[in-house]
């Protein structure tokens, strides 16, 4: 009876610590699950909220470089107006001292097609019976402005071929502020150079300077 007895009570132990033991490793693979599916929620509630951050920062900073290049603009385009204004009212008189007699000033010069699309502007046309001289003027001047005003002149003398005026063309790059190294490349390329000096201006004429004809 005791050997029975005792062999019951050690197979109800066993049975009790396997039922324990496979409980526990229920509830801690149960615990384990919840971890780590907690564990990936809050990752990914991490992750889509650095995203929806990320995305705020970036659409804020599109908005403040496109609000920058607005006010920008704004500013060159009052620099280039006030520029305008003071090139154009001394600019005929600067350019009949070098021999031009300039009795035509007009500005701005839109350049339409044939289906009236603007295809050029021209700040300033100089025009007498022989020359045309179109004048781009800028804030501050650029390389870049020296091929596109280039662009803009051959625009203008195919706009006046197709009207048989055979006027030889001469373009001016004027600038409010003209770096030396865009000086250089503008006379380099044909173009008059036209400076601000004090309330008027100036057309610097080096010895060696060829206007470039259209």
């Amino acid at each position: 009876e005791f050997r029975e007895r005792s062999e019951k009570e050690a197979q109800e132990f066993r049975e009790r610590s396997e039922k324990e033991a496979q409980e526990f490793r229920e509830r801690s693979e149960k615990e384990a699950q919840e971890f780590r599916e907690r564990s990936e929620k809050e990752m990914k509630e991490s992750r889509e909220r650095s995203e929806r951050e990320m995305k705020e920062f970036r659409e804020r900073m599109d908005r403040s470089s496109r609000e920058t290049d607005r006010r920008i603009g704004d500013l060159s385009n009052r620099f280039g107006e006030l520029a305008e204004h003071m090139v154009a009212p001394s600019i005929a008189e600067k350019f009949n001292a070098l021999g031009y007699h300039f009795d035509d000033i007009s500005e701005p010069r839109k350049l339409k097609d044939k289906q009236g699309r603007v295809i050029a502007e021209i700040d300033i046309l100089l025009e007498n019976d022989d020359y045309i001289v179109a004048v781009e003027v800028k804030a501050k001047a650029k390389e870049q402005d020296i091929g596109d005003h280039i662009a803009r002149i051959e625009i203008l003398r195919a706009h006046k071929d197709r009207r048989n005026d055979k006027r030889k063309i001469r373009g001016a790059l004027a600038g409010a502020i003209f770096p030396q190294s865009v000086k250089d490349a503008a006379l380099k390329a044909g173009l008059y150079v036209i400076e601000q000096s004090g309330d008027t201006v100036k057309i610097d004429v080096p010895e060696s300077f060829k206007p470039k004809e259209w």
